[in-house]
């Protein structure tokens, strides 16, 4: 099984692509404000989309957007202003989604190798109230 920080960033690469192919440009990774990381920065048209992108190795304990508690939204909201702010984005539209991908075990395919399955990306819009 994979570490924690290459589970996170095989996560954040899959969240990427499956983005990119929605048509959304991506701006930032693993953009640092506030003694913080917003995981991806992205444009949906004329929106400035901030995403959270949460990775597991199963959903045995739940499900990823379950880990997302009142604190870490507030924190996510504290980011996104201070990331507008420095960048003078206020008058553009903003949202945060955020984006769960799941790999689940590798599964037999024959003898010798196992098949590694597609991972299952859930991309939430808006997944919460911001104050926008």
């Amino acid at each position: 099984m994979a570490g924690r920080a290459e589970l996170g960033q095989r996560g954040e690469d899959e969240a990427a692509r499956y983005l990119k192919r929605l048509g959304y440009r991506i701006i930032s990774r693993r953009e640092r404000v506030l003694r913080g990381d917003i995981d991806i920065i992205a444009l949906d048209g004329r929106t400035v989309v901030f995403v959270e992108v949460r990775s597991r190795s199963s959903t045995a304990h739940g499900h990823p957007v379950e880990t997302i508690d009142q604190k870490k939204q507030r924190r996510l909201v504290d980011l996104a202003n201070a990331y507008i702010r420095r960048h003078r984005l206020e008058d553009c539209s903003v949202r945060i989604d955020v984006v769960t991908v799941t790999f689940e075990t590798p599964v037999p395919q024959t003898r010798w190798r196992l098949r590694q399955p597609r991972p299952l990306v859930e991309h939430f819009q808006n997944a919460f109230d911001s104050p926008w």
